[in-house]
């Protein structure tokens, strides 16, 4: 969940509007209140698939073994290397394209976040991949909850950032955050790139060695090794 919601944080749709909200009046008013509709959408979105369709296959197969699991996380590993190889490849194309930055009323920034997160939430193809993995996993419903909460705070830790340094940078602020925002509208597709790319090969590293290490021989044997060195 860390890996995969830290690898989704990277949207340049929710940075970019955060860090031009950062630039103006009441810019931790705005940041904040920004953040927390980008958070409710994804995780009360999330959370009625959980519960809904994602509960009822829970309930047709309580008990899918980690076999399913690490199935998933190789299949949501792979969505991210998918993504990650699209973006390399159209890099140079992507960089010429300005990214959005609409420019909020004071008191719309949360619905601001929201809608956002809204439309985007449909092609929101790792998220899809991690709640596979959390229906998959088995585990009681609350702890689901926890995982897609967990999930939830990575995605919007790059916000979060933002607001940390508008409280306690002072003054110094707006020229860290304007070289985050002059940086990001140069190389998005880079690093949006980059980051896919390294998650992804991580998930599906721990996917490939979790399923090998239920084989027997030495194979299986050096397989569980590699998974334990992995952090998860």
């Amino acid at each position: 969940m860390i890996s995969i919601g830290l690898a989704d944080s990277i949207n340049p749709s929710t940075l970019a509007t955060a860090l031009v909200l950062s630039s103006g009046e009441r810019a931790r008013e705005h940041v904040a209140r920004f953040t927390l509709g980008v958070f409710g959408v994804y995780f009360i979105g999330g959370l009625l698939i959980t519960v809904g369709p994602g509960e009822a296959i829970r309930r047709l197969a309580p008990h899918p073994g980690r076999t399913v699991s690490y199935t998933l996380e190789v299949v949501a590993g792979a969505m991210l290397l998918i993504a990650g190889t699209l973006l390399w490849r159209h890099r140079v194309r992507l960089r010429q394209k300005q990214i959005p930055t609409p420019t909020p009323s004071a008191h719309s920034s949360w619905l601001l976040g929201a809608t956002i997160t809204l439309f985007e939430l449909p092609t929101a193809f790792p998220y899809f991949g991690a709640l596979a993995a959390i229906v998959g996993s088995g585990k009681p419903l609350y702890k689901q909850i926890v995982l897609l909460a967990l999930f939830n705070v990575c995605f919007v830790a790059p916000l979060v950032a933002i607001l940390l340094t508008l409280t306690f940078a002072g003054p110094r602020a707006q020229v860290y955050i304007g070289k985050v925002r002059n940086y990001l509208q140069r190389h998005w597709p880079l690093v949006l790139a980059v980051v896919a790319l390294t998650v992804g090969g991580f998930v599906i590293a721990l996917g490939v060695t979790g399923l090998l290490g239920r084989t027997h021989g030495r194979f299986g044997s050096l397989a569980r090794k590699l998974h334990s060195l992995l952090p998860h």
